[in-house]
């Protein structure tokens, strides 16, 4: 049975259902608000440090609503960012958890990492983290082990 009346809207939802599940249960996690917020965060961390050719290569990737969560708020002239080390990078994901304070950074990260790894074509991933920073690309193979 269809939720939306169209099948495209349907399958999105779905597929975006699938990557907040992987997360939820790589985080240990019950709240789906949560798993969103840090799919959303680590999105933007990873958009904001990749050339824009890059950016686009890994939307294309990326389920419909995925893709609109990813590009929500992006301003393409600030890509890159300036901020390039894997502190920054992990760091800036406490942003979207403002009444979370027991978040752990590093530990979202790379479970979401292994999540966008899961679903991404690995040639795409390792594109990716070829154009990131040496500290962040670090961080990224670090999270698969």
């Amino acid at each position: 049975m269809s939720v939306t009346g169209l099948e495209v809207f349907d399958t999105t939802v779905q597929k975006t259902m699938i990557w907040l599940n992987d997360i939820m249960e790589e985080l240990h996690w019950q709240d789906r608000h949560r798993a969103y917020l840090a799919l959303r965060g680590c999105l933007h961390q990873v958009r904001d440090r990749l050339p824009l050719e890059e950016v686009a290569h890994l939307s294309a990737q990326l389920p419909m609503l995925v893709r609109g969560i990813y590009y929500e708020g992006w301003d393409p002239t600030q890509n890159p960012t300036r901020e390039r080390t894997a502190e920054e990078f992990a760091a800036a994901l406490l942003d979207y958890f403002p009444q979370d304070i027991a978040v752990d950074h590093e530990r979202v990260m790379s479970g979401c990492i292994r999540v966008m790894t899961k679903h991404v074509d690995p040639g795409i991933t390792r594109h990716i983290r070829g154009a990131m920073p040496r500290s962040i690309a670090e961080l990224w193979q670090k999270a698969l082990v």
